[in-house]
């Protein structure tokens, strides 16, 4: 048995690719678009249904109300009736002898109307009406209503069964996207990528060297197993990537899947607990399987805290929906052998809250830091995410990597865009390093608000709130210098700001520069009063830092009179060092001892809001020069203000 087979079409099939059916050089078959790509919408739906309903009450509900059957045969008896319509369902008599001529379809009439009376009965079991139509005269026949009775079917039952199953789909799909699925609940929503579709390489991450440096290891194993395998060595089943927000874990992830060169699968810890029980734990072993499936690969789970959280606290106990998806998750990492090619990423920014099983030796075995960046790799990461941006060539990515002590790759990368925007904005083609200072700045203080009007009285108390912080910054050894002052108002609130930028990166205080940082702080509201004797609301935001520097330096650091060497509490004890404490919601200690961390505070202040104001006396007429330049120019520059410091300035 043979047939016509076309070769170029069954090459095509077997390709994927599109079929020519007239060779490759012919026309090509146009793409099916239904409904020439139109888009569904909830509109059409209702549009359908009163289309529908109006069909039915003008085509279908045009009928002659029936009479009783009595009065129908009298008529007929009465000779007012001059013809009959037999069917199955009604009795219609005509007042005329005109007759329907041709074929009987509802919509052709090829006879000619006259002014008539219909009257319509529902027919009983009555052999003598046929006797009495022949007595009178009557012509009668009978109509067949088969194309009235499938019409009524499908719209009495197809179209609306259609309709809803139609309309139990299209939600079924909306559940699905929502999560809301209860048949598929069960199902892993993990974003699959393919070997080779990730771009992402070691060379895209940088100002993370130590953190890549132990990934390499990873993407060694994946590669070449076989070299571990032999010594008998095992690759950690799991790399828990530890880090602040927007250090780059997940892009470090990335660039482990890329190098490696296998199947990686996303998912965050969110997406694993749903309002159903057990999906959690359901989907951990769905995920699970399938990598098993597609070994080597890997799995990247982000926010592991989200399901990963410690069962010691569980103040509601029982054993709840992420409980036993914790509960999955840990029996699923012991499941698999080491040697099987499936590596477990995962990241958080709050490793002090997992559950101590997590980090045991034969889960997360190895837990990865990932810093804020040095100044060497900031420059690195400026570098990276300005090759696509065009830059000026006097721009100066070292100096910016300067001014942005304590920033995340992230922020570096936003004060790319920003400044980019801002070029823009100013109608340049390049990016000029003033677009990127602007930027670092709109990034620390908020947006500029020039439309914002100040009266003269609280311009110039701004004007010397801000030179005062600048002053006292400039007399304090060990302090950051300062790059900018200006009373133009910025963010949320503050109508003047003072931008300090540390030249290097520090890790270690002294008790000096702490106490440094608290006079920088009193010396916008010491030159308040001293300029003005009174005291203003502009230093609520100040007053708090300094409060919270000075307890932290009793309460944390050992460094008050009595309890010298001793931290009064424990918060900031994790594995993100002090720069992440958590918030301390219980006392850890008797009320004389708040008594005395109260009153210590105020004394530490107090004493060192006097000696502010001291030099800031010593120092009123260099304040009331650089207020009044402010108050002309409304910004003062780095340069500026070194060089009316240092003309003016009287020795403490």
């Amino acid at each position: 048995m043979g047939g016509f087979s076309d070769p170029q079409k069954d090459n095509r099939k077997k390709s994927g690719g599109p079929w020519y059916p007239f060779g490759e050089k012919g026309p090509k078959l146009p793409d099916f678009k239904p409904f020439g790509g139109w888009k569904f919408s909830i509109i059409y739906i209702l549009i359908l249904i009163v289309g529908m309903s109006l069909f039915n009450y003008v085509f279908l509900n045009r009928v002659n109300p029936t009479i009783d059957y009595s009065e129908f045969k009298a008529k007929i008896r009465s000779g007012e009736i001059k013809r009959v319509e037999l069917t199955d369902s009604y009795f219609t008599g005509y007042t005329s002898q005109y007759r329907q001529e041709g074929p009987r379809f509802p919509s052709v009439r090829s006879y000619t109307r006259v002014p008539e009376s219909v009257y319509r009965t529902v027919p009983i079991n009555d052999p003598d009406i046929i006797k009495l139509m022949e007595e009178k005269g009557i012509d009668y026949y009978a109509v067949s209503r088969e194309g009235s009775t499938v019409l009524n079917i499908i719209f009495s039952w197809v179209l609306p069964i259609a309709f809803f199953i139609f309309i139990w789909r299209f939600l079924m799909k909306r559940l699905g996207n929502m999560g809301g699925n209860v048949l598929s609940v069960g199902q892993n929503r993990a974003v699959i990528v393919a070997e080779g579709d990730i771009v992402t390489r070691f060379n895209d991450v940088a100002g993370v060297d130590e953190a890549k440096e132990e990934l390499v290891e990873v993407v060694d194993f994946l590669k070449n197993s076989k070299k571990y395998t032999e010594i008998g060595g095992k690759i950690p089943k799991g790399v828990l990537l530890v880090g602040p927000p927007g250090t780059g874990k997940t892009l470090l992830a990335r660039a482990v899947a890329g190098e490696a060169g296998t199947p990686f699968f996303r998912m965050s810890g969110a997406d694993f607990v749903e309002m159903f029980v057990g999906v959690g734990a359901a989907r951990v072993r769905d995920l699970f399987k399938q990598a098993r499936d597609k070994a080597p690969c890997i799995i990247f789970i982000d926010e592991l805290d989200a399901i990963g959280k410690s069962r010691i606290n569980n103040i509601a106990g029982g054993n709840d929906e992420r409980e036993q998806t914790l509960n999955q998750l840990l029996v699923e990492m012991d499941g698999f052998d080491s040697n099987s090619g499936l590596i477990i990423l995962a990241a958080t920014n709050r490793p002090d809250v997992l559950d101590p099983a997590l980090l045991r030796p034969g889960r997360f075995d190895r837990q990865v830091l990932v810093d804020r960046p040095d100044l060497k790799g900031r420059e690195a990461i400026l570098r990276i995410h300005s090759k696509p941006v065009k830059l000026s060539p006097q721009v100066d990515l070292a100096a910016i990597a300067r001014s942005t002590s304590g920033f995340a790759g992230a922020d570096l990368a936003n004060i790319i865009n920003e400044a980019a925007l801002l070029a823009v904005r100013g109608g340049r083609k390049i990016v000029e390093q003033i677009d990127l200072m602007e930027a670092i700045e709109k990034t620390v203080a908020g947006l500029q608000k020039k439309t914002q009007i100040m009266s003269d009285a609280e311009r110039r108390v701004v004007a010397f709130h801000e030179t005062g912080h600048a002053l006292i910054a400039a007399f304090t050894p060990g302090s950051d210098p300062v790059q900018k002052i200006s009373i133009i108002p910025r963010g949320f609130g503050a109508l003047g700001y003072t931008l300090q930028m540390p030249i290097e990166d520090r890790h270690i205080i002294t008790e000096e520069e702490l106490l440094g940082k608290i006079n920088v702080l009193l010396g916008g509201r010491a030159a308040e009063e001293l300029v003005f004797g009174k005291l203003s609301t502009g230093a609520a935001n100040d007053l708090t830092k300094v409060t919270d520097i000075a307890r932290r330096m009793i309460t944390d650091y050992g460094m008050s009179g009595r309890f010298k060497h001793v931290a009064l509490t424990q918060r900031g004890a994790n594995m993100m060092g002090n720069k992440f404490p958590e918030p301390q919601f219980q006392r850890e200690y008797s009320e004389a001892t708040q008594q005395y961390i109260d009153e210590e505070i105020a004394h530490m202040v107090e004493k060192q809001y006097n000696d502010v104001k001291l030099m800031l006396d010593r120092n009123q007429t260099l304040l009331k020069t650089i207020a009044d330049r402010l108050l002309e120019k409304e910004t003062v520059d780095e340069n500026e203000f070194k060089v009316l410091v240092a003309g003016n300035r009287v020795n403490i």
